[in-house]
């Protein structure tokens, strides 16, 4: 008896995509030709440089989610033309995870952001009951199910739009940069729960990521985009270099050295205490902090630990309930926010880089230099929103930069990038640092905060659980060890 063949869970032939500009003309393929095929059931991992199309594949997978432009070729989602399904054959079938979970978030409560699609698919009151509690259960969400979505940190954000999708029930799931603003702990736990969804549920998984190395001991395949294609890898030989490039670094060699000298702070936060409401539990509690100039000062901790709280009050967005703050350099300071998207209110990227130009006193010439260090040349006719995540944060940054800041605050300065691009994002601190400039950046990015940073806090139940030189705190650490990535082995401070 013949064995019945069944449809991939994605096919893709020659697929062609390019961006409409904002004036209306064809920009060049960002995409294409693509022939490319996941099997029903494989754990998919896409990998490629930023900017090269990764994401704009993946949103023309998800038709409500298909950007603006010209299109050609086919896709198809288990057997059938993804143009051609409707949104409840759509929400059925596929369920997408963006890099920006703030823009995926609808509700105003977390139990209603989880009953929302199931609402929207006229699911039984009981059975939506049942699939929340599931879900919630599944990610650890039921301690807030009654917050507000507006007060959770990046990183929960990022598991609760995982589980509103998988409450769906979708027989393909598209992640994209799923554990970029999670925790080293955090992000271990989501791989494995991505796992168990594949293994158990049967659900076909695609994980576009530059966080490869920790996502490829999940994966099934390894998939790379490549100048608008999509190129097939041997996954267990990419494993092996991996491991073997693990095996043969000394933490505490290449950390960042101490900062010579001691010098005094600039910034200094005394028994700090801060709440979003009187009603709501404190989130930083008795916080002392000191920052110096000429220094990268890295801050770590678990999700919703108040790292973002902590900008924010630094930055002067968010006032004290209780505590001191002495800031130096309030005058000339900037924060490059976790959201890019947040910067950007002009049409295209050559608008957004001039549009402070008139306040901050910077010239054309300044414009050009950190255009062509950060590689946006190319990017300046487009809009920002038709960006790749990882090219919309070079652009915050640059236009962030370009105002010549003394105390330059960031929140997941690298999420987005890959190690080219953090390659110039630490040659740049670096040098920012050598000038003078204090440098403080929120990070999960454990490679990136160990090379770059000289002082490293790690910040736990709302309070400063220790300072240390950058060194000595990733040599003594049990969990925040980071991951020896191509970065890690690439990076030589200037």
């Amino acid at each position: 008896m013949a064995q019945l063949t069944k449809d991939p869970a994605i096919r893709v032939r020659d697929f062609r995509f390019a961006y409409r500009l904002p004036d209306g003309s064809a920009g060049a393929d960002v995409v294409g030709p693509v022939d490319w095929t996941v099997e029903q059931g494989d754990f998919a991992l896409l990998v490629g440089g930023t900017g090269c199309g990764k994401t704009t594949l993946m949103r023309n997978l998800k038709p409500e989610l298909a950007p603006t432009g010209s299109r050609s070729g086919t896709l198809e989602l288990l057997g059938m033309p993804a143009d051609q399904m409707d949104a409840v054959t759509s929400a059925q079938t596929v369920g997408y995870v963006s890099q920006s979970p703030s823009n995926q978030i609808v509700c105003d409560s977390v139990w209603h952001e989880l009953a929302f699609g199931l609402e929207n698919l006229g699911t039984p009151v009981a059975e939506m009951r049942r699939r929340v509690a599931e879900v919630a259960h599944f990610f650890g969400i039921a301690p807030w199910l009654d917050q507000s979505t507006d007060a959770l940190s990046g990183g929960q954000k990022q598991l609760l739009t995982l589980a509103s999708v998988l409450a769906l029930r979708p027989k393909i799931l598209l992640l994209d940069e799923p554990t970029s603003q999670l925790d080293p702990v955090a992000a271990k736990n989501f791989l494995h729960a991505l796992f168990r969804v594949n293994r158990e549920l049967g659900l076909t998984v695609v994980v576009v990521t530059h966080e490869q190395e920790m996502v490829a001991e999940y994966a099934t395949s390894l998939f790379r985009m490549e100048d608008g294609a999509v190129v097939q890898h041997d996954l267990e030989e990419y494993r092996s270099q991996v491991r073997q490039r693990a095996a043969s670094v000394d933490y505490a060699a290449v950390c960042a050295p101490e900062p010579e000298g001691t010098k005094d702070p600039v910034v200094t936060l005394r028994d700090a205490y801060v709440r979003y409401a009187r009603e709501l539990p404190f989130v930083l509690r008795g916080l002392d902090l000191e920052l110096r100039p000429g220094t990268v000062h890295a801050l770590v901790g678990g999700n919703g630990c108040g790292k973002s709280t902590l900008l924010a009050c630094l930055g002067g967005s968010l006032r004290l309930d209780r505590g001191k703050l002495r800031n130096d350099l309030r005058s000339c300071q900037a924060l490059l926010p976790q959201e890019p998207k947040t910067l950007f209110v002009r049409d295209t990227v050559a608008e957004e880089l001039a549009e402070w130009q008139k306040g901050c006193g910077y010239t054309d010439a300044d414009v050009a230099r950190w255009v062509e260090r950060c590689g946006l040349q190319d990017l300046m006719r487009r809009h920002p929103y038709d960006l790749s995540g990882g090219q919309q944060q070079l652009l915050a940054f640059c236009k962030v930069a370009l105002t010549r800041p003394r105390l330059l605050m960031m929140d997941e300065p690298t999420k987005g990038l890959d190690s080219s691009y953090r390659l110039i994002m630490a040659d740049v601190l670096t040098e920012l640092a050598a000038d003078g400039v204090c440098v403080l950046m929120a990070t999960h990015d454990l490679s990136f905060a160990a090379r770059v940073s000289q002082v490293t806090s790690l910040l736990f139940d709302g309070q400063i659980a220790c300072t240390q030189p950058t060194a000595d705190f990733f040599r003594e650490n049990l969990f925040y060890r980071p991951t020896v990535d191509r970065f890690f082995t690439d990076w030589r401070r200037p």
